[in-house]
């Protein structure tokens, strides 16, 4: 097994435990998985391995800041993929990030579907949808959101799209 691997599955099992007991990502941790990231490929590839790191992380951290302006998920969550693109290079983090949206999709659906409220949540969802279209606003859309919408730890999520991704990509 390879540092980076190392370094990584410490940085995945450290923010693991920390969002499912706090919610939240400190910057502490995602500050030094970035820092990590690039002086490791600094050391062990010379200004390849760095400009390596910094495109991981510029590539990671940027796709998943689109889907924080939507906010679809925190600034921690951006902030660790920036730090998992820095470690572990574009390309593994494309893939976590792919089968990681996919869990949440399967994870919100279960959740939804094991609720209660599961049928007048979906239809005040459409209707709240239809009337930000029709008013061509989305605050009433974004109050139905803080009030009704099913949160849970991103990292659910991350953690079986980094074993996926393991399975696959080295597998």
């Amino acid at each position: 097994m390879a540092v980076n691997d190392i370094l990584f599955i410490i940085l995945i099992i450290i923010a693991f435990v920390w969002d499912v007991k706090y919610e939240k990502l400190p910057n502490w941790l995602t500050a030094t998985g970035m820092m990590v990231g690039m002086v490791y490929h600094l050391i062990r590839g010379g200004v390849d391995g760095f400009l390596f790191a910094c495109l991981g992380l510029l590539v990671a951290g940027g796709i998943f800041m689109l889907l924080y302006l939507f906010k679809a998920l925190g600034a921690g969550d951006v902030k660790l993929f920036a730090a998992i693109g820095a470690i572990m290079g574009i390309e593994f983090s494309l893939y976590v990030m792919m089968y990681s949206v996919i869990y949440a999709g399967l994870i919100g659906l279960v959740i939804l579907l094991f609720s209660k409220t599961f049928l007048r949540r979906i239809l005040t969802g459409l209707f709240q949808i239809w009337q930000s279209i029709k008013q061509r606003s989305a605050r009433d859309l974004e109050e139905f959101k803080q009030k009704y919408s099913t949160r849970f730890p991103f990292m659910y999520a991350v953690l079986p799209g980094v074993l996926t991704t393991y399975y696959f990509f080295l597998g």
